[in-house]
């Protein structure tokens, strides 16, 4: 596992160093309730697909417009604002289906050859990089870096009509045998029906990314429609899970006045304390949200998620001993949960125990080696502990998954002359600063 994460951040580095553009900051939630909810919903729809779930993760990007896409194997991007647009978990299952599709169909590896060979692309910066949890603060958030020229941005994001219809039958299908109703698709197709007609600056990214036209919704429609799937129920299990994660993300980005007038419209109880604990925490009003949580804790007390939150709201609202206990918790229930280790590392941090914090952190790291806050963190704890070649080697990492080369390059450099030569760290930084070099020569 270790030396597989090594050999994809090394693939990564080389690919920011042929690839790489100015890139526009795009923020990228990261949260442990969210991505497990969307990975409960996904996980029929990518075995349907003959996708690992293992592997293929759901991850959301903070933007209000509605879009959707893939451009590697292994991640599935889904705009904030289509989740909260999104009525149904069949809806947002057909969306993922959709893009499994164009995982399963290898069409990532051909547009990716197609944007290399294009006479047009300058080329395409990408640089995988973490969050802080959905309510996060900005000084809490990394970025994810998606350097595109508009020219570049033509080519690799338009998906031809063959692939789009390939993709729309096999979505349909994995739905099927999933025993997932296809009319998600449908509705999902009508969401976006007459988006071709408009010009392009009023289209949603989605319209623009996946070609729309009114054959495509005939056709959708129609397959849906022969299959004869015309149950009216939906699976409550998958009905939680959407619930949950469309009520945490949106209790965090929508004001909470949106989020108590709505509560009650959740698909389970702990899901109504969880968005009132939220919005009561948004507002400041530390006092409420403790109690709030704390009677969803006495119903849920096996949910390290719950916890995790708890921690959350205790440690920005300083109550930081306190939240190192939710997180505890929290650690006690999922031990493997990469987040959940970043969170509790970070409170340990937080309350000045840089000791008890790194083993923590390097746990996090070993399970998520992408993760640009817990980099941070390490950073930060390895220079209070006194090792400052170890500190100024992540710190390297951090800013090559940010898409920051020069700088990752100026602490690459400094890790170098300080760590042991042929070291574990020094070659890590040596990868960082070859990568940084060949970006800086282009």
């Amino acid at each position: 596992m270790q030396l597989q994460r090594l050999i994809s951040f090394a693939a990564l580095l080389a690919f920011l160093a042929v690839l790489s553009l100015p890139a526009r900051a795009v923020t990228l939630l990261r949260d442990p309730d969210i991505e497990h909810a969307l990975g409960q919903l996904a996980k029929p729809v990518l075995i349907a697909a003959g996708l690992s779930p293992a592997r293929v993760k759901v991850l959301v990007i903070q933007d209000p417009n509605l879009n959707a896409f893939v451009i590697d194997n292994n991640h599935i991007f889904i705009h904030s604002g289509m989740i909260s647009r999104l009525a149904t978990p069949e809806e947002l299952q057909a969306v993922i289906a959709h893009e499994a599709a164009h995982i399963a169909h290898g069409h990532i590896a051909r547009r990716t050859l197609n944007a290399r060979s294009a006479k047009n692309v300058m080329g395409i910066g990408f640089a995988l990089a973490m969050a802080a949890a959905a309510g996060g603060k900005s000084d809490a958030a990394a970025t994810l870096g998606i350097g595109m020229s508009s020219s570049a941005s033509r080519t690799f994001m338009s998906h031809t009509r063959a692939e789009e219809s390939s993709a729309d039958q096999s979505a349909i299908r994995f739905m099927l045998r999933a025993g997932i109703d296809p009319q998600g698709a449908v509705r999902v197709m009508e969401m976006f029906n007459g988006q071709d007609l408009l010009s392009t600056a009023r289209q949603d990214p989605y319209a623009r990314t996946h070609p729309m036209s009114r054959d495509r919704l005939r056709h959708t429609k129609a397959l849906a429609d022969a299959h004869g799937n015309k149950q009216t129920t939906t699976d409550q299990t998958a009905q939680y899970w959407f619930s949950r994660a469309k009520g945490k993300l949106t209790g965090f980005l929508r004001s909470p006045k949106w989020t108590r007038k709505r509560a009650a419209d959740s698909a389970a109880e702990d899901i109504r304390l969880m968005r009132l604990a939220i919005s009561y925490h948004r507002d400041s009003n530390t006092g409420k949200a403790v109690s709030t949580m704390q009677e969803l804790l006495a119903k849920k007390p096996r949910d390290p998620f719950y916890h995790e939150l708890f921690g959350q709201i205790l440690l920005e609202g300083r109550k930081t001993s306190a939240s190192i206990t939710a997180y505890r918790n929290a650690v006690n229930l999922a031990p493997r949960n990469a987040l959940i280790l970043g969170s509790f590392g970070h409170a340990l941090l937080v309350s000045g125990n840089p000791k008890a914090a790194l083993p923590v952190l390097q746990k996090a790291r070993a399970r998520d080696g992408q993760d640009a806050r817990v980099l941070r963190d390490l950073g930060q704890t390895y220079a209070a502990l006194k090792q400052p070649g170890l500190a100024s080697v992540v710190t390297a990492e951090r800013y090559a998954l940010l898409g920051r080369l020069k700088d990752a390059g100026i602490h690459a450099k400094r890790a170098v002359g300080l760590l042991p030569r042929g070291s574990a760290g020094w070659q890590r930084a040596q990868d960082v600063l070859i990568a940084a070099d060949a970006a800086q020569a282009k």
